[in-house]
């Protein structure tokens, strides 16, 4: 199995600037899916009282980890990163596959899937990527100065004595005052990009936290962490709870009457374990007075995945359970926040992660959830560029009711204008509604205290009216999500498949990416030594016809199955195509097949594992030395027949050694891309 590991900051920052100028693209999303405003629009919120620039934002989850991850949601359009969920325990043996995307999305992996320091240090090369990208003027909200603000939003769990201990402790005092990691990351940067060691890096990264505890972690254990959380350190907290606070006959009757998913079972163990709906409300009263007394906020999550039984044979059968995300979870949370806002009024931040897409967005910004948060969707075909669809779908809604801000639109994306203004305690007059119909904005149509209670009164009434129809919309229906990505019935190889190239932006974390490879032929030629001369045989080809090949870097990759499910053949390109390896160390601790190149001066060298033999590659100059078990020889490239000599035990095929030099090329000849092999 392949765990992550983080890349050196100095080649991630060559990949990214080499790549924008040569590709125009950065960590494989092409320049014109980058998110630069929604023109005559503005999408800016408040979260716990900072600025950020859009609602949106990746969930804690595969999508907010590694640097390149975050740096992929902000150039898409995410404003609010909730950061992966972090612990104490961070040596964790998760199943393989994970991510079950297919339509509904399952998945069994949770927490960080790196050690806390490692975390640490992502997250703020991902901040200081996001600067140094906005400086050089590449991306960001062009001629808006001062207004593209982004937040870090951090997650811990799972428990106080884990929380409490002195590394994650670390973890958080140094999300706080990052300036000791920024300082160490600041000398990396290459020479060439060294005016940027210049920049004023924010230190401050987080003044939040999102809490993710255990599905059945105790009520009151929740309530003492979020205590200690806002006492100790003074964050604004939110906390993340679960669609089983809906109880058992609402959630079935939801899943089985209402949407048709009979096949989804929820045991009876987790309703028992998990909070119920009276202790959530109780516990949240009483934290929101702490936070209050301490001039801090306090908001809530809906919401976590919903355990359910592993019927699908997708995951290792040891996994008795899974989680559910993605459509169905978005009615069953959109339930709480309704029930929740019932209790509280919009007064209580809501954040909100179930199910968003291009087709639903907007009505989440137009009940006033904030931060809007994604995972599932991101992991279909297009990935990160996907958010472009939310947020041109946004402006559109925006368009129609005439709403230049968020605060206007909320108001008037249901109608609710007059009815909002009212129970807020204002007088509606025609002269409001007509200045309203002109664009004007609520704050400057009434007094502030008075604008800020319209505001959330049109949420709460947006919210009935959002909810209401939910449970009857076809397009969360079983019916509606039951198909599957097609498959064609043939096995991926290591080379040539439909190249589609899907499995390179449906990989959270950019580990699959493409290989500049002309299409050609290498011949099957085999070597063997009699007496003192060698004779060569020549049995067949290896046709390469696609205008690229696929590979996949494995440091990024941790087997998470999501490009199996996308891929049109069968086999996985995580596990059939090309594997590289970030190091030699790397690729001599591994028993997978697959290759580390390299090159020193003039020479290239590529180890290569095949069917679990090992063989090395090495090239100088026009001169080839390969060997392998048995046998080590040299010959020249342009005619290895009339020139191979050295010893041989038994058969030396040179096959192999074709394929090698082949990916060396690909990795640092005149026509190789930017890649993680090159930076």
């Amino acid at each position: 199995m392949s765990d992550l590991r983080p890349y050196p900051f100095d080649r991630l920052v060559s990949r990214m600037f080499r790549e924008l100028e040569t590709r125009g693209s950065a960590f494989d999303l092409p320049r014109r899916k980058f998110f630069g405003g929604i023109a005559g629009r503005d999408a800016s919120v408040l979260f716990h009282g900072r600025a950020a620039s859009t609602p949106l934002g990746p969930a804690a989850g595969p999508h907010s980890q590694m640097a390149q991850n975050i740096v992929l949601a902000w150039l898409g359009g995410s404003r609010i990163f909730e950061l992966k969920t972090v612990q104490i325990l961070d040596e964790l043996e998760i199943p393989r596959p994970c991510i079950d995307a297919e339509n509904v999305c399952y998945n069994v992996e949770w927490s960080q899937e790196l050690k806390l320091e490692e975390s640490l240090g992502e997250y703020v090369k991902a901040s200081m990527l996001i600067e140094m990208l906005r400086a050089r003027g590449v991306a960001g909200l062009a001629g808006q100065a001062g207004r593209d603000e982004l937040i870090f939003d951090m997650s811990v769990g799972y428990d106080l004595e884990g929380i409490r201990s002195e590394r994650v402790r670390a973890f958080i005092e140094g999300m706080m005052d990052a300036r000791e990691t920024i300082e160490k990351l600041r000398t990396q940067i290459p020479p060439e990009f060294g005016g940027l060691r210049d920049l004023d890096f924010k230190a401050d990264l987080c003044s939040s936290l999102t809490l993710s505890t255990f599905h059945g972690c105790p009520p009151d254990e929740i309530e003492r962490i979020i205590d200690f959380l806002l006492r100790e350190y003074g964050l604004h907290c939110t906390i993340k709870l679960n669609p089983t606070l809906l109880g058992p006959e609402r959630v079935r009757s939801i899943l089985h009457d209402a949407l048709g998913y009979t096949e989804i079972r929820t045991p009876d163990s987790a309703f028992e374990k998990d909070t119920k709906w009276g202790q959530a409300v109780a516990f949240v009263g009483r934290l929101r007075e702490t936070a209050q007394s301490l001039g801090l906020g306090l908001g809530v999550k809906f919401s976590n995945t919903l355990i359910v039984e592993n019927h699908r044979g997708f995951f290792p059968g040891t996994e008795k359970e899974m989680y559910l995300s993605g459509q169905p979870l978005h009615v069953l949370a959109m339930q709480l926040v309704r029930d929740f806002r019932r209790a509280f009024g919009a007064g209580v931040p809501v954040s909100f992660s179930a199910g968003i897409d291009r087709h639903n967005c907007a009505d989440a910004v137009a009940l006033g959830l904030t931060p809007i948060t994604v995972c599932t969707d991101l992991l279909r075909p297009g990935g990160y560029a996907r958010q472009a669809g939310y947020l041109e779908a946004l402006g559109k809604r925006m368009d129609a009711v005439g709403a230049s801000s968020v605060p206007s639109f909320i108001v008037r994306a249901y109608g609710n204008e007059r009815a909002a203004l009212e129970r807020a305690g204002g007088a509606w007059t025609e002269a409001i509604g007509a200045r309203l119909m002109a664009g004007a904005e609520p704050a400057s149509l009434v007094d502030v205290s008075v604008a800020a209670q319209w505001i959330k009164a049109a949420a709460e009434l947006n919210t009935e009216a959002y909810v209401e129809g939910l449970t009857g919309d076809a397009r969360y229906s079983r019916a509606a999500n039951a198909g599957s990505p097609k498959k064609i019935g043939r096995r991926l190889e290591l080379f040539d498949c439909l190249t589609c190239d899907k499995c390179v932006p449906v990989c959270p974390n950019d580990a699959n990416f493409t290989l500049a490879i002309e299409p050609l032929e290498i011949p099957v030629v085999k070597f063997r030594r009699d007496g003192g001369a060698w004779e060569a045989t020549e049995s067949g080809s290896i046709v390469l016809g696609q205008k690229h090949q696929i590979a996949n870097f494995d440091d990024f990759c941790n087997e998470c199955g999501n490009c199996d499910v996308f891929c049109p053949e069968d086999g996985g390109p995580y596990v059939l195509k090309p594997r590289f390896f970030g190091t030699l160390a790397t690729w001599e601790a591994s028993a997978l097949d697959g290759f580390w190149a390299g090159r020193e001066d003039d020479t290239e060298t590529i180890h290569g594992r095949f069917e679990g033999r090992a063989f090395v590659l090495s090239v100088s100059g026009g001169r080839a030395a390969y060997r392998g078990d048995g046998f080590d020889v040299m010959f020249d490239l342009a005619d290895p027949v009339a020139t191979i000599e050295g010893k041989a035990a038994g058969e030396v095929d040179l096959t192999y050694a074709s394929i090698m030099r082949l990916l060396l090329d690909s990795a640092f000849g005149d026509r190789a891309g930017v890649s993680y092999l090159n930076a």
